[in-house]
């Protein structure tokens, strides 16, 4: 007991270090802001004090509308980021499965690869129009391939000796996804997944600036156009911390999700 006691408290201990390692540099950051602010050594205007920022961010939040600015980003990054992920890992499979695919599309997913999906936007926008079609368009360009690459990169890389017994045992295709490719792959899968959501909000933005009349791209735009550089500083706040927050709880499912997965996948084979 008193083992388990010490135990608990030197891992608490453990993450509480580790929390203020990570916060020593932002909170750094901003005191020597606020400094610099406070002695009128920077710009104001350019780059207002930590104080009216924050203002202006209560302000904004009192209001609901950097809520509904953050909600309507959201949707589109959801809705777009899961028809990319949705159609680049069955993609990734079939490509694997059927090496003559891969070298006929080759070229073409090049091609498409190597053209910014920001500069496809006046194209989208005269096909779909400059509602959310043409946005969610932006989304899934910019995240397929990163998911798609990582994905069809984690099959590929498999150590042989695992298909060599899988054909041995002559395992069902349906078991075979299940007890070897997926769980060779499902590290690099999950890589591409967190660099794709990264890609999905840079594209969304994008978007956004272009042509939008709601989310934070939109909030930043409108903010700059009215001088108001607190409101663009909030919305870049956002941004980031959603992104931060995003990217940890793919962490997080990450590690529960690598070990769950193999135990049952081997679990079910044997």
């Amino acid at each position: 007991m008193v083992k388990a006691k010490i135990g608990g408290k030197a891992k608490t201990g453990g993450k509480a270090a580790n929390i203020l390692v990570y916060a020593v540099l932002p909170l750094g950051i901003i005191a020597l802001w606020w400094l610099l602010s406070a002695r009128a050594l920077v710009n104001p205007y350019l780059i207002p004090p930590p104080g009216k920022i924050l203002a202006a961010a209560a302000r904004l939040l009192a209001g609901g509308e950097l809520a509904g600015h953050v909600r309507i980003s959201l949707i589109r990054v959801w809705s777009g980021y899961l028809v990319s992920a949705g159609a680049a890992l069955p993609l990734a499979l079939l490509f694997h499965e059927i090496p003559v695919l891969r070298k006929v599309f080759h070229g073409l997913f090049e091609t498409i690869r190597a053209v910014p999906p920001l500069a496809l936007i006046p194209l989208l926008i005269l096909w779909f129009g400059i509602g959310e079609a043409s946005k969610r368009a932006v989304i899934v360009l910019a995240t397929f391939f990163p998911i798609f690459l990582n994905a069809e990169s984690g099959f590929a890389s498999m150590d042989g000796r695992w298909l060599e017994l899988s054909r041995s045992l002559e395992l069902s295709f349906p078991r075979h996804l299940r007890s070897v490719l997926i769980p060779a792959a499902l590290p690099q899968i999950i890589t591409g997944l967190r660099l794709g959501f990264g890609y999905a909000w840079r594209a969304l933005l994008g978007a956004e600036l272009f042509a939008s009349a709601s989310g934070l791209g939109y909030l930043i735009t409108d903010a700059q156009a009215m001088a108001r550089t607190d409101w663009v500083f909030v919305g870049i706040a956002a941004i980031g911390l959603l992104g931060v927050l995003f990217d940890a709880l793919f962490r997080f499912l990450a590690a529960r999700l690598l070990p769950a997965f193999e135990h049952f996948s081997w679990a079910a084979h044997d």
